[in-house]
């Protein structure tokens, strides 16, 4: 047997176990969401049943959870509303169809490797429409949590609706509204306070079950005492008689209407973007820190769309927080996903008399409940931290999803977002001009090994899948230097991916280290917010702007007692006679740690190479020591590298005797070769060659060392000061 099977067996039972917890919640969520959106109850638990085992079969992913899903309860709703004129149910058969169609697109995107879909979206539009997706829950769920199933409109109407809801309730002289209240209510209290109970063997069932379980129980309880059960079947979820006899079966007879078209791109489009997200934030959460292949994801979820569709059942997508409740439960590998879908089919043949007994408003209150979630005010004031900016396409979206609809939504989102965009920048040149352009560069850094990524320009939602084909061709095992110095801009999109990426590659021993952003202004503390380059003058406060890289560099500083001072200064004489800078206009340098004595520094330092066209901008790293001796004027560096500058600057090659080594790997070069030849002594050959190249050269009162015309991490920085302070050691003698 396989080393892979005998790791499958022996995970099973956890699998399982995880599969039948889970199946436990998708049960009611399933019964719900089919009710949400006007669907017989048992189109859902379909759903579920087909995407656990199909997508386990074929899918790409490794611990998520396929079913219906939560924002798709409004599209399927209008769909059903529209396409139906009246006739709910036969709205539900040409819906059937519309997501039988929704199926085959989302396996044609699959095929066409479009699993990149969700990159060209705004995070916070995409918020913006989940929490209208939420608002939209809640409006129409609420009032069938107090009993109240007649109430009609739109999502506007019902929340305004819910004063009146709540005082009719109260004026009401049917006992059933009462008790159909009252179980509502009582179940978005289990939802609620469910978290705050410690007991460990009440959480082994989780919250929805526990409405179920308590709901059902009471009905029981009524015919065992002989008293009248005070909820008709009006108030209770309706199942066939044979649930395998009586599946619906789509109707395609309005396929080519546009209505039926809308349905179908709405249908789609949010089943893809909802799959996408969770696929992507469930990835985060996976112990082993597998990477999803979204593709044969989507083309599995496509499949099970399809099938789902002609079996009477709702799209099937990737849902988040069976997902995560899956991964809380230890599963590890995708048959906790079959394991569900089967355990789920199981009780539902198993079960039907007890399904019937379930209040419909028991399974609204689970839907109140998810839908606040979506929209909570703990969500809004977190966007709002992010920066103003992004509260604003956040608002925007979300108002305008909730008075049109999400496609219209999502749109304006876009396009208001690059309205932002392009005020904050001054430019629209900036985007439409540079948006074709190569703007990414990489590279297998030689001496070291690091991956090096330089972004040119820009970088945003609308090119963020350029920096991800790149990252995505790195091993998660390696190291990334990331460089943003050279992008004038980074939106929230970008950042947060970023972390995202960050946090994968730690999981799996590898790290990024984003370098270049400490220029970048933000109006935000917020490490997702979005950066756009400061001007010079006026100096700005930079301090308030702290990246992450500028933090650790404070705490470098203080690891050191050292001080460390972030703001600009263009004070920078003290470097101009060194031969390296002659032919170079220093602009200024920021980022500084030195020391009491000032005698040891570490800076950034931004300076142009070239004339006319040909000026670059160049950042770099550098390292400035006084000593207490004077020192022979010499430059080391790579054999050949730099050599004609410092030959025309009237330096002379330097051979040091008996070490043949040092003389092919390093070109050392000076003014006085008699005197560097007294420098380097056989300690200090051979504390160089048991060191990384750096580049050292003396002025004859202080040593400048560069590692990289880059700017550097704050680890090769550490690195740097490490080889410094040896260095000065060994030249004090």
């Amino acid at each position: 047997m396989s080393e892979a099977s005998t790791t499958f067996l022996r995970s099973l039972p956890k699998n399982i176990f995880s599969g039948f917890v889970v199946s436990l919640i998708a049960l009611p969520l399933g019964l719900g969401l089919a009710l949400a959106s006007e669907a017989p109850p048992i189109s859902g638990i379909i759903a579920a049943v087909v995407g656990g085992i199909v997508v386990a079969l074929f899918g790409g992913s490794h611990v998520t959870i396929t079913g219906p899903g939560n924002g798709l309860v409004i599209v399927l709703l209008g769909a059903i509303t529209a396409l139906g004129a009246g006739d709910m149910y036969q709205g539900f058969l040409y819906t059937l169809a519309a997501i039988v169609v929704s199926g085959v697109l989302m396996l044609l995107l699959g095929f066409l490797k479009l699993g990149r879909l969700a990159d060209f979206f705004p995070a916070s539009a995409i918020q913006g429409m989940l929490a209208a997706i939420g608002i939209g829950i809640l409006s129409k769920q609420f009032h069938i949590m107090i009993g109240n199933a007649e109430a009609k409109g739109s999502i506007v109407s019902l929340l305004a609706q819910i004063p009146s809801g709540l005082w009719e309730v109260t004026k009401s002289m049917d006992p059933a509204i009462w008790v159909a209240a009252a179980v509502g209510v009582m179940s978005l209290m289990i939802m609620i306070f469910y978290s705050k109970i410690r007991n460990p063997y009440f959480h082994l069932i989780p919250a929805p079950m526990w409405i179920l379980i308590l709901t059902v129980g009471f009905s029981y309880a009524c015919s065992w005492f002989a008293i009248p059960y005070p909820l008709s079947e009006k108030y209770l979820v309706s199942i066939p008689d044979n649930v395998m006899t009586n599946l619906a079966f789509p109707d395609f007879s309005k396929a080519f209407t546009q209505e039926f078209a809308v349905a179908v791109f709405a249908i789609t489009f949010i089943a893809s973007i909802e799959s996408l997200l969770s696929i992507k934030a469930i990835d985060k959460l996976d112990p082993e820190s597998r990477r999803s292949n979204v593709n044969k994801d989507l083309k599995a979820l496509g499949l099970a769309t399809v099938i789902s569709g002609f079996l009477g059942g709702l799209n099937v997508v990737t849902v988040i927080a069976r997902s995560s409740v899956n991964v809380n439960n230890n599963a590890s590998n995708r048959s906790a996903n079959f394991f569900h879908g089967l355990i789920l089919l199981a009780l539902v043949l198993l079960f039907q008399e007890q399904l019937r007994r379930i209040p419909l408003a028991a399974l609204a209150a689970i839907l109140v409940y998810t839908g606040y979630k979506l929209a909570s005010p703990a969500l809004f004031r977190r966007i709002a931290g992010i920066g103003k900016e992004q509260f604003a396409i956040f608002i925007i979206t979300l108002l305008t999803t909730i008075f049109t609809n999400l496609i219209t939504g999502i749109s304006v989102g876009i396009l208001v977002t690059f309205i932002i965009h392009v005020i904050l920048n001054k430019s629209v040149g900036l985007f439409i001009g540079n948006l074709f352009k190569p703007n990414i560069l990489m590279f297998k850094e030689a001496d070291e090994g690091n991956y090096y990524i330089s972004v040119k320009y820009f970088s945003s939602f609308v090119n963020f899948y350029k920096l991800k084909n790149k990252l995505d061709a790195v091993p998660e095992s390696e190291s990334v230097v990331l460089d943003l110095s050279m992008a004038s801009f980074v939106d929230h999109t970008v950042m947060e991916g970023l972390q995202n990426y960050s946090d994968t590659f730690t999981k799996r021993g590898g790290s990024i280290e984003i370098i270049g952003l400490d220029k970048h202004g933000a109006d935000s503390v917020h490490p997702f917010a979005i950066r756009k380059i400061l001007p010079f003058d006026p100096l700005k406060p930079i301090e308030r702007y702290f990246t992450k890289r500028q933090s650790d560099l404070e705490n470098t500083a203080a690891d050191y007692q050292w001080n460390y001072r972030a703001n600009k200064n263009i004070g920078v004489d003290f470097l101009s006679n060194f031969i390296f800078f002659r032919t170079r206009e220093i602009r200024y340098f920021y980022n500084t740690l030195e020391d009491d004595q000032q005698s040891c520094r570490v800076l950034d330092v931004e300076f142009t190479e070239g004339q006319f066209i040909a000026k670059e901008v160049i950042k770099s790293t550098l390292m400035y020591i006084t000593l207490d001796r004077s020192l022979p004027v010499f430059t080391l560096d790579r054999e050949g590298l730099l050599s004609f500058l410092y030959t025309g600057a009237g330096f002379t090659d330097v051979t040091i005797p008996r070490h043949d080594y040092f003389n092919r790997r390093f070109h050392l070069s000076g003014k006085d070769p008699k005197a560097v030849r007294l420098v380097f002594t056989d300690q200090l050959i051979l504390f160089l060659e048991s060191h990384p190249f750096y580049h050292v050269e003396s002025n004859g009162n202080a040593i400048m060392i560069l590692k990289k015309e880059r700017l550097l991490g704050v680890t090769e920085i550490k690195a740097m000061i490490y080889f410094g302070q040896e260095l000065r050691s060994l030249l004090q003698v």
